[in-house]
C-alpha cells in the first residue's frame, strides 16, 4: 500500500457497523468507507451546513424543528451545488482502490452517502439553535 492509502485508513479508523458474509458490496463499502469518513468529517459537515443556511436560509433559526428538519433534507437532496460540495468532502478521503469501487456504482453509493449525511445532520439539529 502506498503512503496516502495507509494514512487515510489510519485516519478513518475501523469499519462502523456489522459486516457479514451475506453483506452486499454496497453495504460493505458503506460500513468500511462511508461511515468512518462521515464520522471523521462531522465537524466540517456541520460547518458547511451552517454556511449554507447563513448564505441561503437566513430565517432558519426562526423555523420550527419540523421545518428545520425538512430544510436539511431538502437542501441536501435538491441543491445540487451544495450536494456536490458534500460529496467532495467524502470522496476526497477515498483511497484510489475505494474510488475505483465507488465509480462502479456511484449512483447507489451516492444515495446511501446522502441519506446517512441527512440523518447525521438532522440528529444534531439542536446544535444550530445556539446561533439565535
Amino acid at each position: 500500500m502506498d503512503q496516502r492509502t495507509l494514512l487515510l485508513k489510519e485516519l478513518r479508523g475501523e469499519a462502523i457497523g456489522i459486516l457479514t458474509d451475506q453483506s452486499s458490496t454496497d453495504e460493505k463499502f458503506q460500513n468500511q468507507v462511508l461511515r468512518p469518513i462521515l464520522k471523521l468529517q462531522n465537524e466540517l459537515f456541520l460547518a458547511s451546513f451552517e454556511n449554507y443556511i447563513h448564505k441561503n436560509k437566513r430565517d432558519f433559526y426562526t423555523l420550527s424543528v419540523e421545518k428545520k428538519l425538512f430544510l436539511v433534507e431538502n437542501a441536501i437532496q435538491k441543491d445540487i451545488k451544495f450536494r456536490n460540495a458534500l460529496k467532495g468532502i467524502v470522496i476526497g478521503l477515498f483511497t484510489l482502490e475505494e474510488y475505483k469501487t465507488y465509480i462502479q456504482n456511484s449512483s447507489n453509493l451516492n444515495k446511501r452517502m446522502m441519506n446517512m449525511l441527512i440523518e447525521r445532520i438532522k440528529s444534531q439539529i439542536q446544535l444550530f439553535d445556539k446561533q439565535v
